[in-house]
């Protein structure tokens, strides 16, 4: 299927929807976001067995400059880099280049002496060798120890003493050296917590393949899957497409974050995150997600194999836990309960725990509340985009999930 040009091409009954259910999004979304002012615009796409179920555009993506969101409008995906990325280090364990219990300094030998907090900061701080090396599984699951470098705990403090930066300025290089000298936060494999573990990942990309990030994606995934508007930075020639970013004001009214006419995007950054970097459209977006609903392949291009994939798919945390269970951070792209956590994707693992409508669905979202998930149980992909920060502000997954499923006619 040709997502770019049957993206607007809808087909709900050939995708076993119910049109006149599906118009509930469109009610709902006008309703409660766009009329009130909660958000200056945004996307849903639904798309179920290769057709159209759903798509349309709401609002501004410029509210400044009452600039209408166009079909082809650009946003910054943030998190929804890391399943990008996190598939192409595993495009790399297909071509044996490593094993999923190989330790992560095999590739990064500044990583051989990581040892674990204990207790204290700076000067005073108590480590010790970790129970057992990290792994390339548990970098990819976000259970290696790193932290996100907040300002939560003694090692988070330490990142910061040490300049563990994704600035400009900063390169996977430097930034892969800098984590070398921070204590990990736990033993590998024992918790999870929310991290830059995916910015790990893109350097690892660049080491193992001998690739830029970017380059390597390009040549990968982007080219393949023909996502033209996808990469690092926006285009010279596509900035009038851009979207502004925004945030709440304690009065619930919208304030600009990231002015689209000045934003860093508008030019290349030394640093390429694997875990929040990439800006792209619905349309390429969809292009990533019909891949991975037809488990690895799109347009004849074959990305990354169905058992890989599948692989990727499960959860991976130990005994099978759900985020409950591990978690020790306050913040993801995603609720715990019934929640487990696969090589780059969050996983719904039983409908009661999660209180989910769907099953065995893998999904993520990114900063700006934009979302995603793949359902393989009733062969589904979904995607809302908007530019609304933090991610927090809306419940849109659980939303859109309950009046999605409600359409189901098959």
């Amino acid at each position: 299927m040709n997502v770019t040009k049957n993206l607007t091409k809808v087909a709900p009954e050939q995708a076993g929807l119910d049109a006149g259910k599906l118009e509930w999004i469109t009610e709902h979304i006008n309703k409660n976001y766009i009329e009130p002012g909660k958000i200056a615009g945004c996307q849903v796409y639904v798309n179920r067995h290769g057709h159209t179920g759903y798509f349309r555009s709401f609002g501004m993506k410029d509210a400044e400059r009452a600039a209408p969101m166009t079909d082809d409008t650009i946003f910054r995906l943030y998190s929804m880099t890391k399943p990008v990325v996190s598939v192409a280090l595993m495009q790399l364990f297909e071509k044996g280049y490593f094993q999923l219990n190989d330790p992560v300094h095999r590739f990064i030998p500044s990583w051989k002496n990581h040892e674990v907090w204990v207790s204290g900061s700076g000067a005073d701080m108590v480590t010790r060798p970790p129970r057992s090396p990290m792994t390339m599984k548990h970098i990819l699951s976000h259970t290696g120890g790193i932290t996100y470098g907040g300002d939560r705990n003694e090692v988070d403090k330490a990142y910061r003493e040490h300049g563990v930066t994704r600035q400009n300025g900063q390169t996977l290089a430097s930034f892969l050296d800098s984590l070398a000298k921070v204590p990990l936060r736990f033993d590998p494999g024992e918790q999870w917590l929310y991290s830059l573990s995916t910015d790990v990942c893109g350097g690892l990309v660049e080491i193992i393949s001998g690739q830029k990030l970017d380059d390597y994606l390009a040549e990968h995934i982007f080219q393949p899957l023909d996502m033209i508007d996808t990469g690092f930075y926006v285009a010279k020639d596509s900035h009038e497409r851009f979207a502004a970013n925004y945030t709440r004001r304690k009065d619930k009214t919208l304030q600009l974050l990231d002015d689209p006419l000045t934003s860093a995007y508008l030019e290349p950054n030394t640093f390429l995150s694997g875990g929040g970097g990439l800006v792209g459209t619905m349309a390429d977006y969809a292009k990533f997600t019909e891949m991975l609903r037809c488990g690895g392949a799109y347009g004849g291009k074959h990305i990354i194999g169905s058992r890989t994939l599948r692989l990727m798919r499960q959860n991976h945390l130990k005994g099978n836990s759900d985020l409950t269970d591990l978690s020790i951070g306050s913040f993801s792209e995603t609720a715990y309960e019934g929640i487990g956590f696969g090589l780059g994707f969050a996983v719904t693992m039983g409908q009661r725990e999660a209180a989910s409508v769907s099953t065995q669905d893998f999904y993520w979202g990114g900063a700006a509340s934009t979302i995603f998930w793949v359902d393989p149980v009733e062969d589904m992909s979904v995607i809302f985009m908007t530019q609304l920060m933090p991610s927090t502000s809306f419940n849109f997954r659980g939303q859109l999930k309950n009046i999605i499923y409600g359409a189901i006619t098959d």
